[in-house]
């Protein structure tokens, strides 16, 4: 029985906490930004500071984790094999062929995974931590005789969060889409990566 241990109990923990915060700060931002009304503004604005300070510091311990464990290789983009993994979305999966990527210990993300995940965290988390600090202490900036045009913050915040929106999305969907529906989601519960064969048999 081939099963390989891929998410450790720290990647693990990193991911839960983050997915906790960031639905819980979608759901605050969104309310902040007049979307809807569930929890009024103030109680929304205060528990999407909290989030943003608890995202921020999770966000720094996983930055070091990954420099001091080389886990940031992960995240190097590739062009190999890249299109048959477009391919395999596109085509393969709908007529159940396997998957072209195989995952293994030092590869846990197929080429458009580790694209996806750069681009997260190296476009969509700065927009969001820039313009969040840039709007929270707005105030304190504006006093100290810097000028930042308000307007602009929140629209950068906005696109920012509508990124993140679109990449949760995304992300959830192609959760489902293991050799079972739950395949990947046992990954990330248990950190144990199980083959399709093995699971069929």
């Amino acid at each position: 029985m081939e099963r390989i241990y891929i998410f450790t109990r720290f990647e693990r923990f990193w991911h839960w906490a983050q997915a906790l915060l960031v639905i819980g700060m979608m759901v605050t931002g969104f309310e902040i930004h007049g979307s809807y009304h569930l929890l009024g503004f103030a109680q929304a604005h205060q528990l999407h500071t909290l989030a943003a300070w608890a995202l921020i510091t999770l966000w720094v311990f996983a930055i070091f984790w990954h420099s001091v464990t080389g886990e940031w290789r992960q995240y190097i983009p590739t062009m190999k094999n890249i299109d048959k993994v477009v391919r395999f979305y596109a085509w393969g999966i709908f007529q159940g062929e396997p998957h072209p990527f195989k995952v293994t210990r030092a590869h846990k993300h197929n080429p458009m995974q580790a694209q996806a995940y750069l681009a997260v965290k190296v476009l969509i988390n700065p927009i969001l931590w820039i313009s969040g600090l840039l709007y929270l202490y707005y105030n304190e900036l504006a006093a100290a005789g810097q000028n930042p045009d308000l307007a602009t913050i929140a629209l950068v915040h906005t696109v920012g969060a509508f990124m993140m929106l679109a990449f949760f999305i995304a992300h959830v969907y192609l959760i489902t889409t293991g050799h079972t529906i739950t395949a990947h989601l046992k990954a990330m519960l248990t950190g144990w990566e199980v083959s399709g064969e093995e699971e069929h048999k």
